[in-house]
C-alpha cells in the first residue's frame, strides 16, 4: 500500500509493507527498486496515516523524533549504517568517517558508509540528510542537495 503527501520539499510517496514503512520516495517517483509491487493507494491505511501525521508535524517543527514501524530492505552493512543514522540527534550532523568509526571501522570505510547512506529507502525518518562531509560541506543526497539543505535548515530553525 502507498500514499502521497505534500511537503516543503515536494511530494513524498510513502510505501507500507506488512504494517511497516518500507520506503519514502521523493518526486519524481519511480517503480520500486526491489521489484515488488507497491499495491494500491490507500490514504486511510493506519500506518500510512500515522506516517503522514508525523512527517507533517516534523515539517511544522512540532516533532523531532519519529515513532514508526520501519522495515528498510538492505544488506546487513546497510542495516547497521541506517541504525546508526537513527542515533544522530535532531539538529545535529555527523560525517561519513564518524559513522564508520561508530561502526568499528576506520575512515577507509567512509565510502562504504556513503554508499549505504545513499541507498537509505526511508529518508527523513532515517535521517541520512544529517550526514555531511568531513570538512562540514554538504555532499550528495538522493533527493538532491537543495532538499538536504532545506531539511538541515528546518531542523536548525526548530531548535531556536
Amino acid at each position: 500500500m502507498w500514499t502521497v503527501m505534500d511537503s516543503p520539499i515536494g511530494e513524498l510517496r510513502i510505501i507500507e509493507r506488512e504494517g511497516s514503512v518500507s520506503q519514502i520516495e521523493f518526486t519524481p517517483f519511480r517503480q520500486p527498486s526491489d521489484g515488488r509491487p507497491m499495491g494500491e493507494r490507500r490514504d486511510d491505511a493506519p500506518v500510512l496515516v500515522e506516517t503522514v501525521r508525523q512527517l507533517s508535524a516534523y515539517f511544522d517543527k512540532q516533532l523531532t523524533e519519529f515513532d514508526l514501524p520501519l522495515a528498510p530492505a538492505g544488506t546487513e552493512f546497510q542495516q547497521r549504517v541506517w541504525k546508526e543514522l537513527l542515533e544522530i540527534p535532531h539538529g545535529q550532523t555527523a560525517s561519513y568517517g564518524e559513522i564508520a568509526h561508530r561502526l568499528g571501522h576506520t575512515n577507509n570505510a567512509s565510502r562504504a558508509v556513503g554508499l549505504a547512506n545513499g541507498r537509505n529507502p526511508i529518508p527523513i525518518v532515517i535521517p541520512c540528510h544529517r550526514v555531511i562531509g568531513a570538512n562540514g560541506t554538504l555532499t550528495g543526497y538522493a533527493g538532491g542537495i537543495e532538499r538536504k539543505q532545506t531539511l538541515l535548515d528546518l531542523e536548525q530553525d526548530a531548535l531556536f
